[in-house]
């Protein structure tokens, strides 16, 4: 045995140990609630210089995926970390890797499927992946999160395997609390067990050029799958003795199946993950009580522990299968489906099986949870009969009687009139007219008070300000955020208005389709010709990244439509991972600020330097758009002016874009009380400039040199407890390149404000 020692930690943490332990090549990654803790734990340790992995933020999940995918072909250990949708935004990319058998590890936090959005742990995402042909076990502790990503690797490797693996902890549960754990003293026995990796063919070896995922006959492809399933079967003998070899070496033995009490249960109770030792828990209660009772549960679920399965259960009378995921339309989850077919192949096994879901979105499973369904299968085992086949647990009756309040009437006609109007001039620009400030004030809020935003968060006098200038009535789609998010906890809304929520990264496209649909039936005569309304898609925190893809289709096809950009320069709704939008060399919980790592760096070092906050304006200025503006609420005339002109051009021309610096005082580190101070810094020192592109003529609608108030860009970062670091004489080279950038945006801009052609 190889020396150890216990730390306190949780899941997620132990993902990020085992990955440093291991000393992985690359990791891709995107955050996403509960599986962010793995690559913010990478961050601090690699600003501390106890690694060596490149971390690459991806622009979403499944660019993530590619990242890890092209980093594997080139013969390097990799590692990614995802939950939930996100998975299933990378599902695409998982049967690329193992049909071309190019090993890594996936650590999926297990995290219930949208919609609607819950962000709490169940298993409904990773029984998507059973039939990508990837290793997939199933870790229910942290200690298991360690040791399973250590194991995982060397099967994974295994020259008759080379198969990517999944390793699935239970998101909130295993990865959010701390226990006791043991890791190796020294990662070097860690790296001694798992061995060298020496892949056959890798895409960077220039002396033996290689095809990977060539177009495939239908006659060849057969075969393909026929030898991924062979490595497979292999996996299933190579699995067992790494866990024997990794027993000798830690003291930690572990099966393909986990077993309690199964010594001579006639009832059990099967189920996955960190459920299991509440389960035990109810065994011993009815043990006591003389009822022979087990549990069961499986460390690994691809390759499909088949043999175990039916030995286990070879004289078990009833078995509950509980999922906490549901094949919808076959009357079970997917463990129900696959052991009951299991069973069914032995001939000599009687024994019956029902199915019960359990703990969707994060619902506790209690004791008593898991004595009732062990009193089922002691029953059904008694009378040897099934009464009921497949069930819900913890689902309860809603209110029969419960009618919907309306709380705004009359929303489509005159309620929301600010007296504006927008007309063109003689050289066919816009200007509006009818700006009453005291007036406006008197316009009733889209979204009403009571949203349980942090204090000072810029979301909603941004969102407000907006629709100051926006008439008559507004469907609202929002991408994933902090916005969304705190609006919109069932079963009530803060919206005044129709609101559709979709994922960050299809927004814009699912918009487009509710625009398009509403003119066409207001064509076929199915909607009154009367009824008006503007469409508004809100994104921020981190959306124009993952999202950025869906917004150009929806800007090339110049839809009759806005996209309302608050950005806060980071993904605010998991907590302030770095965004292409963070300012750059900022502190984020992506990008430590330690004596190895400088802070949001988007280029890796080789040669070159990282790239600048990304200009989302002038990238959407690229698609010809009709309309572009950059607001802030410093300057609020502006802002109202320039919300009802892009209602206009949505009406009449087709796409507008505006984006608004937002505040996040909780993740900025500067107090609520002084965010549009702060904010107003950033306009006048020109890192937030203030204008419009109208039909590709470009206006400064305001210019702080001529209002001789252009401050530096360090004024700015002072005010903020991320970038503050920039402001200290060792960062001076780095502050100095970021000012120039700043001023080369500017001087660009002033170009085209006084030259129509640029």
């Amino acid at each position: 045995m190889r020396e150890q020692q216990i730390v306190f930690k949780n899941g997620n943490e132990m993902a990020a140990l085992a990955a440093t332990h291991m000393d992985f090549h690359v990791m891709g990654y995107f955050p996403i609630t509960p599986s962010t803790g793995i690559p913010e734990e990478l961050s601090a340790y690699k600003a501390d210089g106890l690694h060596e992995i490149v971390l690459i933020p991806a622009d979403g999940e499944h660019g993530a995926a590619g990242i890890c995918y092209g980093a594997a072909t080139a013969g390097g250990r990799v590692v990614n970390a995802t939950s939930a949708n996100g998975l299933l935004y990378a599902l695409e990319q998982l049967p690329v890797q193992s049909g071309t058998r190019v090993p890594m590890i996936l650590n999926v936090v297990a995290r219930t499927v949208s919609g609607p959005l819950d962000i709490k742990g169940d298993h409904s995402d990773i029984m998507f992946t059973l039939n990508t042909g990837w290793l997939i076990f199933m870790a229910k502790d942290p200690q298991r999160v360690y040791d399973f990503n250590i194991i995982a690797t060397k099967a994974a490797e295994n020259a008759e395997v080379m198969l990517p693996a999944i390793v699935t902890s239970d998101g909130f549960f295993t990865s959010h609390q701390k226990r006791r754990n043991y890791i190796f003293e020294n990662k070097s026995h860690v790296k001694e067990f798992i061995g060298e990796y020496n892949p056959k063919y890798t895409t960077i070896d220039p002396e033996n050029p290689v095809t990977f995922g060539p177009y495939m006959n239908e006659p060849d492809l057969i075969n393909n799958k026929v030898q991924l399933s062979h490595a497979m079967d292999k996996a299933y003998e190579v699995i067992p003795k790494v866990m024997e070899e990794y027993g000798r070496l830690t003291g930690r033995y572990y099966n393909v199946l986990e077993t309690y009490r199964m010594e001579d249960a006639e009832a059990c109770l099967f189920l996955l993950n960190s459920s299991f030792d509440t389960a035990t828990e109810a065994v011993d209660i009815l043990r006591q009580k003389g009822k022979k009772v087990g549990i069961v549960s499986s460390n690994v679920i691809r390759p499909w522990p088949y043999k175990e399965i039916q030995k286990v259960f070879k004289n078990v009378k009833a078995l509950c299968v509980a999922d906490r995921q549901e094949s919808y339309g076959a009357q079970a989850g997917n463990m129900s489906i696959e052991i009951r077919a299991t069973l069914k192949d032995d001939p000599e096994n009687k024994t019956l099986v029902f199915s019960r879901i359990y703990g969707l979105g994060g619902k506790e499973f209690y004791v008593d949870d898991a004595i009732l369904l062990l009193e089922e299968a002691i029953a059904v085992a008694d009378n040897n009969k099934i009464g009921k086949a497949f069930d819900y647990i913890g689902a309860y009756e809603g209110n029969k009687h419960y009618e919907p309040k309306k709380y705004v009437n009359n929303v489509i006609s005159d309620y929301f009139e600010n007296g504006l109007t927008v007309e063109k001039d003689d050289k066919q620009q816009l200007i509006v007219k009818g700006v009453q400030t005291r007036e406006l004030t008197t316009v009733p809020k889209r979204i009403a008070p009571g949203h349980q935003a942090c204090p000072g968060c810029g979301i909603f006098p941004n969102l407000n300000l907006f629709t100051k200038g926006l008439k008559g009535y507004v469907v609202f789609l929002f991408h994933t955020g902090c916005g969304m998010v705190v609006t919109t906890g069932y079963p009530y809304t803060a919206f005044r208005s129709t609101y559709i929520h979709n994922l960050f990264q299809n927004g814009a496209a699912t918009l487009s389709g509710v625009v398009e649909m509403f003119h066409e039936r207001k064509r076929r005569g199915e909607i009154p010709k009367e009824v008006d309304i503007t469409f508004v898609m809100v994104s921020g925190d981190g959306g124009m990244d993952i999202g950025m893809g869906p917004a150009i289709g929806t800007a090339l096809r110049n839809h009759n439509m806005i996209i309302f950009e608050y950005d806060n320069g980071g993904y605010m709704n998991t907590g302030y991972q770095l965004s292409y939008t963070t300012p750059h060399l900022a502190e984020s919980k992506t990008s430590i600020v330690g004596p190895e790592f400088p802070g949001k760096s988007t280029f890796q070092k080789h040669g070159g330097r990282s790239t600048f906050h990304k200009d989302t304006p002038m990238i959407m200025a690229g698609t010809n758009i009709p309309y572009i503006a950059t607001v802030a609420e410093s300057h609020p005339v502006d802002y109202v002016k320039k919300a009802a002109k892009a209602q206009y051009v949505a009406k009449n021309e087709g796409l507008a874009y505006v984006k608004a610096i937002s505040a996040c005082p909780l993740n900025w580190k500067s107090p609520p009380e002084e965010q549009r101070s702060v904010i107003n810094t950033a306009v006048e020192s020109c890192y937030f400039p203030l204008f419009e592109i109208y039909n590709g003529i470009t206006t400064i609608t305001y210019d702080p040199e001529r209002a001789k108030k252009k401050m530096p860009i360090s004024k700015y970062f002072s005010r903020m407890g991320v970038t503050k670091h920039l402001l200290e004489e060792e960062n001076r080279e780095d502050l100095d390149r970021i000012q120039n950038e700043v001023d080369r945006r500017w001087e660009r801009l002033k170009a085209r404000n006084e030259n129509p052609l640029l």
